[in-house]
């Protein structure tokens, strides 16, 4: 529990760090005439490796350079922040999260590889984890495989599933014996026990207990899947939090010194980022769909319908990873978005010194359309895998109706871009983009937005903190991230359908704030970007073409109040899947035109390019 120096509605000063795996970022957070603010950043290399070892050097040395910004005393003589704020100097509150040393790496391991071991996935990611592998009965591997596999992993935790209470047994219990007989070792060395988190059926403690009490740290919660119609994540993500902060976090170096420094536990990064995109979902009372786009990995969140889930793509990512991206995506899909002459060894060549020299950043127009090409991928692909998690529980009778017969077979995931209400990204490369049109139009080709969507971003990749900062006082983190971090982007209009290229989609009328009425007649291909600040809205009666649906059906009308933002109104005829023409020519045609119209590249460098 957080142990806070002063009731929240009396503090002035909060301080906010995330130890990465490259950058420490600290944010500080002031309360100005009652209200909550973003004050400055301050941001340094991390210091988790040798020869330093000790990740608060990398903490002092940001808050540091916030000190020198600001002339405000932070850092007390022997390590720490000074708490509380005295008047003078010092903060009220200190959190922190962190991604360090690989972040959380766990294994999970189930019955059935689509039932409880998917549930245990998805209860590990929920906790902020990278799953390094699945473990289950029905996974394809023989026994000698899988005990060779979960030797060699090396994971911080192991979470083990399987069976509903009162259920399977026999099977359960030869996973068990597998993971004693692979003898897996920690990751942070041999000085401490592995944490085994066992969530499956409750009739089987006393024999996992006799099993593993030996060799592990052994921990007990209800069960994921306690009938096969209900999941039941939170007490097992709960667990491995825990088990995070008491094993992982105090073997890392100079983490038992940080832990003391914090008031409220340390949490991993991703979690940090999850507790923001919620944060989002519930104020707004929408759905909504969240990247973290990073140097190593892509972690997509989703909260439809209330329920939140995570994914990492741990091998997709814009620096470290960024080769990945192009042997899985393959390298045709990233030349479709480049608009001028360039030959895949070229491109390929772009992509390996990157992953070599992670840190660098674009020099030039077609360096910058070449990432930005492969960013699209990177999130095309990490929604892939997102859909893959995002889906309704296996192993339930589903009731079929007679229209099903006309349908193959139900939808496996239950994420559908139609009613997703707001897409919202951070990292780098989003927040960074030296246009917000960049971020808005990276977003929407890679997920393929479809009906009336709302697009934001985070400003100065400040998530993980107002995440962390919310599970302590949601207000101040609320109007932080309203105020300073979240960025209105716009709204984009993109019909579902494709027919024939230059043919009719839809026709919009709009009505702008000042009352004018503006009308867009929308061809297949076309692509327009409309004026409409953050702080304006615009009536809209969108009439789509009878094979095109915007939200309420095949050809049905639909009005709607817009909001605006810093790129504006986004009109999307290109089409769901978007059209791209064969012809080589023409698809650079097309490309530039889309790149003119959203004003998404200065328009004088881009024609020196062409």
């Amino acid at each position: 529990m957080a142990t806070l120096s002063k009731p929240t509605e009396e503090m002035q000063f909060i301080i906010a760090t995330d130890v990465g795996s490259t950058t420490t970022k600290a944010r500080l957070f002031h309360k100005k005439d009652g209200e909550w603010r973003f004050f400055v950043a301050g941001e340094a290399p991390t210091t988790v490796e040798a020869p330093y070892e000790d990740v608060t050097m990398g903490v002092q040395n940001a808050v540091r350079e916030i000190e020198e910004l600001t002339g405000h005393m932070l850092l007390a003589p022997g390590g720490g922040m000074i708490i509380p704020y005295d008047g003078e100097k010092g903060v009220d509150l200190y959190c922190t999260t962190s991604s360090a040393g690989g972040g959380l790496q766990m294994m999970v391991s189930g019955l059935i590889k689509s039932m409880t071991a998917e549930s245990a996935n998805r209860a590990a990611l929920g906790a902020g984890a990278i799953v390094m592998d699945v473990i289950a009965r029905d996974d394809g591997r023989q026994t000698y495989q899988k005990i060779r596999r979960i030797r060699s992993l090396r994971p911080d935790m192991i979470l083990m599933a399987g069976g509903t209470d009162g259920g399977a047994s026999q099977h359960v219990m030869e996973i068990a014996e597998l993971i004693k007989a692979a003898e897996p070792k920690p990751r942070l060395g041999v000085s401490y026990q592995l944490p085994i988190v066992y969530a499956g059926n409750k009739a089987l403690r006393p024999q996992i207990e006799e099993l593993l009490k030996e060799g592990f740290a052994l921990d007990m919660v209800d069960n994921i899947r306690p009938v096969l119609e209900r999941e039941n994540t939170e007490p097992a993500r709960r667990a491995v939090h825990e088990l995070f902060m008491e094993h992982v976090m105090s073997h890392a170096p100079g983490y038992n010194r940080l832990m003391k420094w914090t008031d409220i536990d340390i949490m991993p990064t991703p979690a940090g980022e999850g507790m923001a995109i919620q944060l989002i979902a519930n104020t707004f009372k929408q759905n909504v769909m969240g990247v973290g786009l990073g140097g190593a990995t892509t972690n997509v969140y989703s909260i439809v319908d209330g329920r939140f889930v995570r994914s990492v793509s741990a091998n997709l990512g814009m620096s470290y990873s960024v080769t990945n991206v192009m042997k899985e995506a393959g390298i045709e899909n990233i030349m479709r978005w480049i608009p001028f002459d360039l030959d895949e060894e070229e491109v390929a060549s772009r992509l390996m010194n990157k992953m070599i020299r992670p840190t660098t950043i674009p020099q030039t127009l077609e360096d910058l359309i070449v990432e930005h090409s492969v960013a699209r991928e990177a999130l095309r692909l990490g929604l892939k895998h997102h859909r893959s998690i995002a889906t309704r529980l296996k192993g339930i009778q589903v009731q079929r109706t007679i229209s099903d017969m006309f349908e193959q077979a139900l939808s496996e995931s239950y994420i559908d871009m139609m009613i997703i209400d707001i897409c919202a990204g951070t990292g780098g490369l989003l927040s960074h983009a030296p246009r917000r049109v960049q971020s808005m139009l990276i977003l929407t080709d890679a997920w393929l937005t479809e009906g009336i969507t709302r697009m934001m971003q985070d400003s100065v990749f400040m998530m993980p903190h107002l995440g962390v900062v919310s599970t302590v006082y949601r207000d101040a983190a609320w109007n932080i991230f309203d105020k300073d971090c979240l960025v209105r982007l716009g709204t984009s209009i993109a019909a579902k359908g494709q027919a024939k290229f230059g043919e009719l989609v839809m026709d919009i009328d709009i009505t702008m704030p000042d009352g004018e009425t503006i009308n867009e007649q929308m061809m297949l291909g076309d692509l327009k970007l409309i004026k409409l600040s953050p702080d304006e809205e615009a009536d809209v009666v969108v009439k789509p073409a009878k094979q095109y649906d915007i939200g309420a059906g095949p050809g049905e009308s639909l009005e709607a109040t817009v909001q605006g933002g810093v790129a504006g109104l986004l009109l999307d005829a290109r089409g769901r899947p978007m059209y791209f023409p064969e012809e080589d020519s023409k698809r650079k045609e097309l490309l530039l035109s889309w790149f003119k119209a959203t004003e998404m590249y200065d328009e004088e460098a881009l024609g020196r390019l062409i």
